[in-house]
């Protein structure tokens, strides 16, 4: 495809996504569990072709997990899209209604954005989220998948195209470019095709394209995500929680990097880290946290930290481990190092919990749980189409209602300005 035929392909969407306003809720319902209905019918074929993307890759390769589709997963991106279809539309939502003193009914409704283009890596996953919660909320997309995933986003786009079809719906409203730099280039100056691009991946992916938009852009995904472990921490809840935070997925972007813990509780350290042993977490930390753990953690797990350490992202079965003095420190640790994605304090203390979550700059900052919780389905979005790390517009899990913007309506009677 050039760059012609790309041009030519995101006009048709910008036009399909006019259509789109027009069709009722319970018709965008129907197409969506249609669609959930034949994506596990069709199970055979898109692991067959995702087939064909995992043996480009070393299966010890962290994104290989991400990359990976299988019976359950797929039921499960089918159970999202289902919750998707029963979640209450904000299409036309009244945000605000109120009469000025000259008579003018002035009303901010919700609208679709209209295009939303998503540049994502190895994430096949993404293509169906993307498109139920578009469709769902009104908005045509334009999807950019990276190259080690081709083969299986090809098969989704075409799956999602027959069901359009079969339902007399514009298959343009969704659409797949070529995972090429040209398609990216296409996508971030496609000014008055595009509304919104969102960047999923990583740190480079997301700067790249943000530098290099011409598009308006919210900036979704690169995580940096920290726990502190305060001095009236309880150790076993603690334990749980960095293992969950850490090991559930490691390649994920909630995914937890670093672990501060108290001085005054280094002796806990090693029970806090047991469950990372068990499943060889290699460990960087400084040299209080090295001497907490020698002798009760696998030494060849264990090295020390340097200056790239707590701003890494590891995406592996690897964290770093930093004592601080105190609250004040984890959090200016945090606001040194963090992404502003999601950040975790286990405390007794209900002061402390409430100072960590007043101060700490992040989308999403909890007390006593996991930030493998930062997720659009477990928010009770139905899925994501990202986790916004800005402040301006949506930020943390992005659903239904983050990807609408309003439109004024103002209704009057011959009222004339004077």
């Amino acid at each position: 495809m050039n760059t012609t035929d790309i041009t030519e392909t995101l006009r048709r969407v910008k036009t399909a996504s006019r259509r789109l306003t027009s069709l009722t809720e319970s018709r965008r319902n129907e197409l969506l569990l249609a669609l959930a209905d034949e994506l596990v019918a069709s199970t055979p074929q898109l692991i067959e072709a995702n087939a064909l993307d995992l043996a480009k890759m070393e299966r010890t390769n962290p994104l290989y997990d991400r990359m990976l589709l299988t019976p359950a997963r797929l039921e499960g991106i089918a159970s999202d899209m289902r919750h998707v279809a029963g979640l209450p539309s904000p299409l036309g939502e009244e945000i605000e209604r109120r009469t000025l003193p000259n008579g003018l009914l002035l009303r901010r409704v919700r609208v679709p954005f209209g295009v939303i283009g998503v540049i994502y890596e190895a994430r096949p996953n993404v293509t169906f989220d993307v498109f139920a919660l578009c469709f769902k909320s009104g908005n045509a997309c334009v999807l950019k998948g990276g190259s080690d995933a081709e083969h299986s986003n090809a098969a989704i786009i075409a799956l999602i195209h027959r069901v359009l079809a079969a339902h007399d719906l514009d298959p343009a409203v969704a659409e797949l470019l070529p995972s090429t730099h040209e398609a990216t280039a296409a996508m971030l100056n496609a000014v008055g095709y595009v509304d919104v691009c969102i960047p999923r991946g990583g740190k480079r992916l997301i700067e790249f394209v943000r530098d290099n938009a011409r598009v308006p852009v919210i900036e979704t995904g690169a995580g940096v995500v920290s726990a502190y472990f305060d001095r009236e921490g309880e150790t076993v809840m603690g334990r749980d929680i960095i293992a969950n935070a850490k090991t559930r997925r490691v390649s994920v972007c909630n995914a937890l990097d670093t672990l501060l813990i108290h001085s005054g509780r280094l002796t806990d350290l090693p029970e806090l880290c047991s469950l990372l042993a068990d499943k060889n977490v290699d460990i960087y930390a400084d040299r209080d946290a090295i001497e907490a753990l020698n002798g009760h953690y696998p030494a060849q797990l264990l090295h020390d930290a340097d200056e790239n350490t707590y701003s890494t992202e590891w995406m592996d079965y690897k964290m770093g481990i930093r004592t601080v003095g105190s609250v004040e420190e984890a959090i200016e640790h945090i606001a040194t190092y963090g992404s502003g994605h999601s950040e975790c304090i286990i405390t007794d203390n209900p002061a402390t919990a409430q100072r960590f979550q007043n101060e700490v700059d992040a989308a999403c900052v909890y007390v006593n749980a996991p930030t493998s919780f930062t997720d659009g389905a477990q928010f009770g979005l139905g899925a994501e189409i990202g986790i916004s790390t800005q402040k301006l517009g949506p930020r943390g899990p992005m659903g239904l209602r983050e990807i609408t913007t309003y439109r004024w309506l103002i209704n009057g009677d011959g009222q004339l300005r004077p």
